[in-house]
């Protein structure tokens, strides 16, 4: 029974080991991220011009 206690006999207060990171690793989790935000960024233009096209046919319609 000890077995399946075992790790929650010493409270967790995360200062065992501070988790490093690898440089190659954060490389890797910089270029995710500023794909994530590219590809955002892109939803976002598509969207504005989306809006704009609408308006523009708007416009004319009422002109």
């Amino acid at each position: 029974m000890s077995m399946l206690t075992q790790s929650l006999d010493r409270p967790f207060d995360g200062t065992d080991r501070p988790v490093r990171i690898s440089e190659a690793c954060k490389a890797q989790l910089r270029r995710i991220a500023l794909r994530a935000l590219a590809v955002l960024t892109m939803g976002s233009v598509l969207t504005a011009l989306i809006a704009l096209r609408t308006a523009i046919y708007v416009w004319h319609l009422h002109a």
